[in-house]
């Protein structure tokens, strides 16, 4: 079984292996040009993620700069899905990422894991763990997120956290390591911030110019 086959089933396998280095190391040249691109560059950034992600919905959005270990060759995007600055995707492993998730600023997530065993890690060898964030996740500044979590739709994932294990659907979660906090409540479509209530009505009055 070569080192490829290994990556791919999830074993620990060694990944500076020549075959699997030379494909990574043109999709981090990819990579390099991408975070170069101008702001008002949207249809080059547009064209990267389309051409390079394993899959990658309609009207997604990230600011550079952006890191990933495969330049986003694993990632599996939706629609709608909005990124700010300096996320890291460590790829190695798939990230599948829900429509309209929001991602804040300096957030990573993590699919490559090492040996606890000091040998096998001495020899740089590692496995991967997919992650899937659900659709309408909010992931606040700075989370970190560890290989093989699953985060459930409509979850808020509150700024700082490292989330260690699996969140479910429409709860707050926050902490380190991450922990729910709470339901996502009828309260929360009344009120947008502590006592500040929603004024709706006027709100979509005003969207809709």
């Amino acid at each position: 079984m070569t080192q490829w086959e290994r990556m791919e089933q999830g074993l620990i396998y060694d990944p500076m292996d020549p075959e699997i280095f030379q494909v990574q190391q043109k999709l981090l040249d990819k990579l390099w040009a991408f975070n170069r691109l101008k702001p008002s560059e949207e249809e080059q950034k547009q064209r990267y993620m389309h051409e390079v992600f394993a899959e990658c919905g309609e009207n997604c959005y990230i600011e550079l700069p952006f890191r990933a270990n495969w330049g986003g060759a694993h990632v599996h995007f939706g629609s709608g899905i909005y990124a700010n600055f300096n996320l890291t995707l460590v790829d190695d492993g798939h990230i599948y990422v829900g429509d309209k998730v929001m991602i804040g600023p300096n957030v990573t997530v993590a699919t490559a894991n090492h040996p606890i065993d000091a040998e096998l890690r001495s020899r740089g060898l590692q496995y991967n763990r997919d992650v899937v964030i659900g659709k309408n996740a909010w992931i606040g500044a700075g989370v970190i997120i560890v290989p093989g979590v699953r985060i459930g739709e409509n979850a808020v994932i509150g700024a700082g956290s490292v989330v260690t294990r699996d969140i479910p659907a429409n709860v707050l979660a926050a902490g380190n390591p991450c922990r729910v906090l709470r339901e996502v409540s009828e309260r929360d479509r009344m009120y947008y911030y502590r006592n500040e209530k929603i004024d709706r009505e006027e709100l979509d009055a005003s969207l809709q110019g």
